[in-house]
C-alpha cells in the first residue's frame, strides 16, 4: 500500500516501513509508514508524548526500532550505525563546547571525522558567513545570543555537508520574537541548499508556517499527511481538527432528528455517510456575529442561527477573536479589527455549513464527501 501523501515519480529520501519502538508496555510509534521526498521540508507536529521525537532518533540510529526499517536513498540503514547514515541532528538544546570559539565549535565535528585542520576551518568559516557569523568567529558560546547559539548549532551540522536534516524542536527555547526571526532563516536556508529536511515540533504556527508537507502524529500513529491547508480544510479527523488550527476549531455534537440531525435548535439534512450521532466542525473564520435579528434571513439550509452572550474579545491587531457563550459552549468567531460590541450582550452567531467538516462522533473520523 503506498503510504498517504506520497507523489509517484518524486525521489524519496527518506522512508520508513511498518516502523515501531516499544519500551515494555510503552509504543511511542506504532507500525508507521511515512516516505520523506528529496529536497522536502517536512515537519513531524504532534502533541508531547505522541511519539515524534522517538520517529526522528529512530530515522537517525539514535534508536533501534522494535520492528520495521529506515531507508535513506533506497538503502535500508536499520542496521547502520547512526555516524554512518548521512544524516544531521540540530538538538532542542545548543550543545555547545563553552570553552570553544564559534570557529571552533563549527569544525569541531570535521575534526572527530578525520578532516585536515586546514580544510575544517575552511569549511566552518564558509558556514559561518552564510549564518552570519563571519564576525564572530573568535567569540564563545557566552558571549552570543540564542539565536546566535542556535545558528553556531545548526552550522556544527551544515559543515558536515549532510544528506538529511533533522530538527528536534530547535526553536522551542527561544524568544517568540527569535523563534518568528528563525523560522524565516531555516526555511531560507533549506531553499538555498535544496537539502532534505525532517523538523519536529508541537508548535502548529512552526508547522503551518515552515513546511511543505506536516505529518500529525498521535499516541504514536500517523494521523494525517499533506500540506498544511489540507490539514487545516479537510482534517482527516476529530484529533486533527482539533489539533491544527489556532484558536481551535469549534465542534457542535449533532443528535439524530427524524431523517436529519438538530444543531441548536435548527433541523439540518444528514450528511453523506452519517448513520450514527455526528460532529460539526467550523473554524472561526466560518462564523459571522451580528446583532440579535439581523440575520434572521440568512437562517436555512447552509446557516444555522444561534444566540449567546459574548463573553470577551481577544484584539489582535489585524483582526480579532470574539468569544460568545452558548450554553454551556463557547464559540470563536473571528471578526475584523473594527468590531465592536457592549460585554455580556446579546449576539447571533451565523454558522456557515457550506464550510463545515462532517466527524462521525464515535470514531472521530471524517464522514466522506464532507
Amino acid at each position: 500500500m503506498t503510504p498517504e501523501g506520497s507523489a509517484p515519480g518524486r525521489p524519496v529520501a527518506v522512508e520508513v516501513r511498518g516502523l515501531s519502538k516499544t519500551f515494555g508496555a510503552v509504543a511511542p510509534i506504532r507500525d508507521l509508514n511515512l516516505e520523506i521526498f528529496d529536497g522536502e521540508f517536512l515537519v513531524i507536529l504532534g502533541p508531547s508524548g505522541s511519539g515524534k521525537s522517538t520517529l526522528l532518533r529512530l530515522i537517525a540510529g539514535l534508536e533501534q526500532p522494535s520492528a520495521g526499517r529506515v531507508l535513506i536513498d533506497g538503502q535500508d540503514v536499520t542496521s547502520v550505525p547512526a555516524r554512518d547514515r548521512g544524516c544531521g541532528f540540530v538538538f532542542q538544546s545548543y550543545a555547545l563546547f563553552p570553552h570553544m570559539t564559534v570557529l571552533g565549535n563549527i569544525a569541531y565535528g570535521l575534526r572527530r571525522r578525520g578532516v585536515s585542520r586546514r580544510e575544517a576551518e575552511t569549511r566552518a568559516v564558509d558556514v559561518a558567513r552564510r549564518l552570519s557569523l563571519g564576525e564572530m568567529l573568535e567569540r564563545r558560546p557566552r558571549q552570543l545570543s540564542g539565536g546566535q547559539r542556535q545558528r553556531v548549532a545548526l552550522g556544527r551540522v551544515l559543515a558536515r555537508q549532510p544528506r538529511v536534516f533533522l530538527f528536534d524542536e530547535p526553536l522551542s527555547s527561544l524568544d517568540a520574537q527569535l523563534r518568528t526571526q528563525m523560522r524565516s532563516e531555516l526555511v531560507s536556508l533549506h531553499r538555498q541548499l535544496n537539502a532534505t529536511s525532517i523538523f519536529v515540533t508541537h508548535d502548529q504556527v512552526e508547522a503551518m508556517t515552515m513546511g511543505d508537507r506536516v505529518a500529525v502524529l498521535h499516541d504514536g500513529r500517523l494521523q494525517q499527511l499533506g500540506g498544511p491547508l489540507d490539514l487545516y480544510e479537510r482534517p482527516t479527523n476529530l484529533f486533527v481538527a482539533r489539533f491544527v488550527g489556532s484558536p481551535p476549531i469549534n465542534v457542535f455534537r449533532c443528535a439524530r432528528d427524524g431523517s436529519g440531525y438538530r444543531l441548536g435548535g435548527t433541523t439540518i439534512s444528514a450528511p453523506a455517510g452519517a448513520v450514527g450521532d455526528i460532529v460539526c466542525g467550523l473554524r472561526p473564520e466560518a462564523t459571522r456575529i451580528t446583532s440579535v435579528g439581523q440575520s434572521e434571513d440568512r437562517a436555512g439550509p447552509e446557516h444555522v442561527m444561534l444566540q449567546g452572550h459574548l463573553a470577551l474579545v481577544e484584539r489582535l491587531g489585524a483582526d480579532a477573536l470574539a468569544y460568545v457563550q452558548v450554553g454551556d459552549q463557547t464559540v470563536v468567531c473571528r471578526v475584523g479589527s473594527e468590531f465592536r460590541s457592549e460585554p455580556q450582550g446579546l449576539v447571533s452567531v451565523d454558522l456557515d455549513l457550506r464550510r463545515a467538516s462532517w466527524f462521525d462522533a464515535d470514531s472521530g473520523d471524517r464522514l466522506r464527501d464532507s
